[in-house]
C-alpha cells in the first residue's frame, strides 16, 4: 500500500514527507522530536518538527484517524477552543513491508500545556479552581455547539493564557459525537465522565505526591459540575420581565458577557396580553459582532461597541412586529437594520451637540448613550429611553468631561 497524506493545507504533505514515517512512533530518533509535556494516552503519542511548526502525531487505526479528523475540523468551523487538524497519513509500512498504524497530525498549540501537566507543579488551590472554571466553560460551549466529549479528563484538555484569563481547549476528539443537538441525558452522561476522570487523575496525582496537600480530589471533581450547572442555566435559561423593563434584558446579557459569552441574537417574545416579554439569549464566542454589524448597518466599529449596538439593536427590532404587516420584506433583518440606522442611530447622535462629542466617533457616543440610559434606568427601575438618556448626557456628562480635558494638567 503506497503512502498517502491527506492534509488541511496543500503545503503541509511536501513538510510531513520529510518525517520517518516507516518507524513506529515510539521508534522515532530525537532528532525529529520536540521535548514538550503530554498528558496519559492509550495511544502513542509524540510532538515533531515539520518545517517552522510544531506537531503532535497520535498512532491509531485507521477509522478512528479518519473521524477524529473530520470531527475536529467540524470544531474548528464551530469556532470551539480545540487543537487544529492538520492531517491524516495512511499506509505506512516499516522497512520490511509490514503494515503500520495510521497517523493523525494536529498544530500544537502554542504556549499550552496539558491541564495534567499543569497541576503536576503542587499548584496553589485558588489558580486549581480557575482552571477548572476554565474547563467547566470549554464544556459549556462544547455541549451548546451539540457536541458530546465521551472523554473529557485532565489529560485530553489544554491549558493557555488567553488576555490575562485562562482558557481551555479540547485535544482529543476520537470519542466524541457532533449533534444538531445534545438532551439533556447526553449532557448529563459526559458531565459525569469529566467528574470520573478528574477524580480519578487528581488521586493518580495525591498518590504521587504531587497534589497541593489541602486539595480534595473527590470535591474537585464535583465542583466542575457545579460550575458547569451554573453556567448553563445562566446560558440557556428561559428571563420573562415585565414590559417596558428592558434595562432588565441589557443587565441579563452584561452578565453573559462576564462569563465570557457574547449574545448573537436575542429571541423576545410578547405575551398575548402584552404584560411581559420573554427572553431567550443565543450566545457565541467572542469576535462574533464587528462582522455582524457591517454586514447589517454599515457600520464599522470596535468589536465591544459592535456588540453594544448590535443588543440596540435587537431590542428595537423586537418591537417593530407591526411594521408593514403582510409584507415579508419589511420584517427582514437587513430591511429592520437599514431603518434602525436611519430612524434610531443618525437622529441620536445628531442629537448631540457638536461641540460636545470632542474627538468621539458616531458608533463611541451612541455607545455611550446606550450606557448612560442603561445607568439612568436601572436606578428609575424602568427603561427612561434614549430621548431622555440623550438630553441628561448632554447637559450633565460631556460638559464636565471637556472641562477635565480643557483643565491645564492635561494640557
Amino acid at each position: 500500500m503506497a503512502l498517502h497524506i491527506s492534509a488541511t493545507n496543500p503545503e503541509h504533505p511536501a513538510l510531513l514527507l520529510e518525517l520517518p514515517w516507516h518507524l513506529p512512533l515510539e521508534d522515532w530518533p530525537e532528532e525529529y522530536l520536540v521535548p514538550l509535556p503530554r498528558g496519559i494516552s492509550r495511544h502513542v503519542v509524540r510532538y515533531a518538527r515539520a518545517g517552522d511548526e510544531v506537531i503532535a502525531v497520535k498512532e491509531l487505526a485507521e477509522r478512528p484517524a479518519l473521524r477524529e479528523y473530520e470531527l475536529l475540523r467540524d470544531l474548528d468551523r464551530l469556532g470551539i477552543p480545540a487543537v487544529d487538524a492538520l492531517g491524516v497519513v495512511t499506509g505506512r509500512t516499516d522497512k520490511a513491508d509490514e503494515p503500520l498504524e495510521p497517523v493523525l497530525i494536529t498544530r500544537h498549540l502554542g504556549g499550552s500545556m496539558p491541564y495534567r501537566s499543569m497541576l503536576e507543579t503542587t499548584m496553589r488551590p485558588a489558580t486549581m479552581h480557575r482552571l477548572m472554571d476554565a474547563l467547566a466553560v470549554l464544556l459549556v460551549r462544547l455541549h451548546l455547539a451539540g457536541f458530546a466529549w465521551g472523554d473529557c479528563s485532565l489529560s485530553n484538555t489544554l491549558f493557555r493564557r488567553d488576555a490575562g484569563a485562562y482558557a481551555a481547549y479540547l485535544v482529543d476528539a476520537e470519542t466524541g459525537e457532533l449533534h444538531a443537538r445534545l438532551s439533556p441525558g447526553q449532557r448529563d452522561y459526559d458531565l459525569d465522565l469529566a467528574r470520573v476522570n478528574i477524580s480519578g487523575e487528581l488521586l493518580d496525582l495525591e498518590a504521587s505526591g504531587a497534589l497541593h496537600p489541602s486539595v480534595d480530589p473527590i470535591e474537585f471533581g464535583q465542583e466542575i459540575c457545579a460550575r458547569y450547572s451554573g453556567l448553563w442555566k445562566e446560558l440557556t435559561r428561559v428571563s420573562v420581565y415585565p414590559a417596558g423593563k428592558y434595562h432588565y434584558i441589557e443587565r441579563r446579557i452584561r452578565r453573559l458577557n462576564d462569563l465570557g459569552f457574547d449574545v448573537a441574537e436575542m429571541q423576545i417574545d410578547h405575551s398575548s396580553n402584552g404584560d411581559t416579554v420573554t427572553f431567550v439569549p443565543k450566545v457565541v464566542d467572542a469576535g462574533h459582532h464587528q462582522r455582524q454589524l457591517l454586514r447589517l448597518t454599515g457600520l464599522d466599529t470596535e468589536e465591544n461597541q459592535a456588540r453594544r449596538l448590535l443588543t440596540d439593536l435587537e431590542s428595537w427590532m423586537a418591537t417593530q412586529d407591526d411594521y408593514a404587516p403582510g409584507d415579508p420584506l419589511a420584517a427582514r433583518p437587513e430591511v429592520l437594520a437599514h431603518r434602525w440606522v436611519r430612524d434610531v442611530f443618525r437622529p441620536t447622535v445628531r442629537a448631540v451637540p457638536l461641540e460636545l462629542r470632542g474627538a468621539m466617533d458616531p458608533a463611541e457616543i451612541y455607545h455611550q448613550l446606550l450606557e448612560h440610559r442603561w445607568y439612568l434606568s436601572e436606578r428609575a427601575q424602568h427603561d427612561i429611553g434614549l430621548d431622555t438618556a440623550v438630553q441628561d448626557y448632554a447637559a450633565r456628562i460631556l460638559p464636565k468631561a471637556r472641562e477635565t480635558l480643557e483643565s491645564p494638567e492635561h494640557e
